[in-house]
């Protein structure tokens, strides 16, 4: 295989590790506490997304309760069904980034994640993270394409992350009562993001298939990780928010 294809592919499987564990640490865990970690399995997972990403953790679940609080409402962060889902796919980054760096939202919808010891000093710095991750690119695979595995990986971490909001609210199965969708190929490229519906209906369930067939792949990294005591799984069994919707009447009043 060509360097220049193998390059791409390695930058791909870099934004699967981020995906995966954006899924099981940012979402699961610390936006809806489907999930509790032992700390040195949270710090490692904090230092692999700080690399990969440079995302600071309360912003992220900031604009992802926030999303909850207002679904496909004129307040919610990136509604394809308010913005369209080509305008979502294209350029959910900046939308992040508007609420992310909003005074108010952050302290509003995170305020259980004040910074710690370990975001002043490292995960806060978010340029210093992803020029660690660059730079472990460039000395396995050289200046060139290492920055062709960075630029991959920016690309489909982006560009992953953006299909769940936009093909996530538009296309697909909705055995819900919500505007959220399931897409099976979807959740195999996202670490199970892609069963939308699912967890809209049922945002504090850990494992995101909850029916015959579908498949969540951060499960079994999570049933892993439980088995050896690392990981403690909130619920044993699945329970709908009220009226199956996905919880955002419920998520906008803890909000």
């Amino acid at each position: 295989m060509p360097l220049f294809l193998v390059a791409v592919v390695v930058g791909f499987l870099v934004a699967q590790v981020a995906t995966l564990f954006t899924t099981i640490y940012l979402h699961r865990a610390l936006s809806h506490r489907a999930l509790s970690m032992r700390p040195a399995a949270a710090l490692a997972f904090r230092f692999l997304l700080w690399i990969t990403t440079g995302l600071k953790a309360r912003e992220w679940v900031a604009v992802h309760r926030k999303h909850h609080a207002f679904t496909d409402e004129p307040a919610d962060p990136h509604s394809p069904a308010q913005l369209g889902w080509v305008r979502v796919q294209l350029t959910n980054a900046a939308l992040y980034r508007r609420v992310a760096r909003d005074p108010e939202s952050v302290p509003r919808y995170a305020r259980d994640l004040p910074p710690d010891r370990w975001d002043r000093v490292l995960f806060d710095r978010a340029w210093l993270g992803l020029g660690i991750g660059i730079a472990v690119l460039v000395v396995a695979l050289g200046p060139v394409y290492g920055m062709v595995a960075a630029v991959s990986h920016t690309v489909s971490y982006l560009m992953l992350n953006a299909a769940v909001n936009a093909i996530g609210h538009t296309f697909g199965k909705r055995p819900y009562a919500n505007s959220a969708t399931n897409l099976q190929w979807l959740a195999l490229l996202t670490s199970g993001e892609g069963l939308h519906n699912n967890h809209h209906a049922a945002p504090t369930s850990a494992k995101l298939a909850l029916h015959r067939g579908e498949i969540d792949p951060a499960w079994y990294l999570i049933a892993l990780l439980r088995s050896v005591g690392l990981v403690r799984v909130r619920l044993n069994k699945v329970v709908l928010a009220p009226g199956g919707a996905g919880g955002e009447s419920a998520e906008r009043r803890s909000a």
